[in-house]
């Protein structure tokens, strides 16, 4: 799970479970589909992305911009998934320079998927900020 930045479960609004691995991340909603499943990842290989892709019903084209940085930012819709290209930026003050990093982020009706390329942004604060 090298690529795997953080897994989470969801249920009315509360975390319920870290699953340690894809898998677990994928059985944990079959055995209880009354949540959602937020799975972040940095720089994933191409078959957690595919894998990914077969559990999720991540349309193909959705996936291929995934796999690929430099994407220009869009949203598109594919069913009832989402999916949505980002760029992200932050300022280092140290360095008194602006830091760009990609985002893409699948959101289908039980699940959130983000893709990041490259240092920014943090999603953390995004998590607490929701969670509230």
């Amino acid at each position: 799970m090298a690529s795997v930045v953080e897994a989470a479960l969801y249920r009315d609004g509360v975390r319920v479970s870290s699953p340690a691995t894809l898998a677990d991340t994928y059985r944990e909603p079959r055995e209880r589909p009354d949540g959602m499943a937020w799975i972040g990842l940095a720089r994933p290989t191409d078959g957690e992305l595919h894998s990914l892709a077969a559990e999720f019903d991540l349309h193909p084209l959705a996936v291929e911009d995934a796999m690929e940085a430099h994407q220009r930012p869009k949203l598109e819709r594919y069913g009832e998934t989402l999916f949505v290209v980002l760029r992200a930026a932050r300022y280092l003050d140290a360095l008194e320079e602006v830091e760009f990093g990609e985002l893409r982020v699948f959101v289908g009706p039980d699940f959130v998927i983000t893709v990041r390329h490259g240092a920014a942004p943090d999603l953390s604060a995004v998590r607490r900020r929701m969670k509230r």
